[in-house]
């Protein structure tokens, strides 16, 4: 019964992944001539200051989305978990960007951020604010992205959190209102602590994410652009030296980096989560 699903897995998971290891030892260009080089790739990779920039881009992206999704995440699930009305409506606005291809995220975005007729410009002019090229500008064009990838986000794991906190016994709180606590406390001293396993879960998946980031980039930023290397993220990269430059061998190293690196900080996130629940 499960034949399927395993010979699934083992065709377009386990066999890629062992073909991209593999790969990481060859030189492997256009129609996939290939030569062995060893570690080659990798000492390469090491010495590449656009690999080097590539990753301080990805970590940028981590640390202003990653913290920001959450926190807005959080608020929005407390919100819709009170008694405020339409909450049924407000759940499927916050849930839409979730579900919307990411090709039309990044059209409309590049549409409201365009420097000549986008209406983020628009409503900067009439506070007196000149027009801002916000996609070619390497100041702005990470931020922008991010605020992009923070919004199509952010519902999707409101819905997470949001039924963690559902599944929060009511007597918690009956007992925190006895003992005088205020709404403020009670989501300190009985939300937030009980809600820490969702609050992991969606750390973890939100940090592989964003180290996967790709599609907003690469249909946002102009190849081209000075804006490109400010905001090349790894994934953009590895893609851009496999099928671009076909350099799939040095792709296949990058891929490969970018894995441990991922799984690293899984490994010790989950370390993390265990003692914390020892803890509690």
């Amino acid at each position: 019964m499960i034949a399927p699903v395993t010979i699934g897995l083992g065709i377009f998971y386990f066999y890629p992944v062992l073909k991209v290891i593999l790969d990481s030892f060859y030189h492997v260009g256009a129609f996939n001539k290939r030569s062995w080089c060893g570690l080659e790739n990798y000492q390469k990779m090491l010495k590449d200051p656009v690999m080097w920039q590539s990753l301080g881009n990805t970590c940028k992206y981590v640390l202003l989305i990653v913290p920001a999704m959450i926190l807005i995440a959080l608020v929005l699930a407390s919100l819709l978990n009170s008694g405020i009305k339409g909450k049924s409506f407000f759940r499927v606005i916050y849930f839409i960007p979730a579900v919307t291809m990411g090709a039309a995220v990044a059209m409309v975005w590049s549409w409201m951020y365009n420097g000549n007729y986008g209406i983020i410009n628009a409503i900067l002019n009439l506070f007196g604010i000149p027009s801002q090229q916000f996609l070619s500008n390497p100041d702005l064009a990470l931020p922008a992205i991010s605020v992009v990838s923070i919004w199509s986000t952010a519902g999707y794991n409101m819905i997470i959190l949001l039924a963690g906190i559902q599944g929060i016994s009511r007597t918690y709180y009956e007992a925190a209102a006895i003992d005088g606590a205020s709404r403020f406390r009670q989501f300190f001293h009985v939300t937030l602590p009980l809600v820490t396993p969702s609050l992991f879960f969606v750390l973890i998946t939100s940090l592989i994410s964003t180290f996967q980031m790709f599609d907003t980039i690469y249909m946002m930023i102009s190849k081209s652009g000075l804006a490109m290397e400010a905001t090349q993220s790894m994934v953009v990269y590895f893609y851009r030296n496999a099928f671009e430059y076909s350099k799939k061998g040095y792709a296949s190293a990058l891929a490969v980096f970018l894995f441990v690196i991922i799984m690293i900080m899984t490994v010790i996130q989950m370390k993390g989560q265990s003692k914390w629940v020892n803890y509690e």
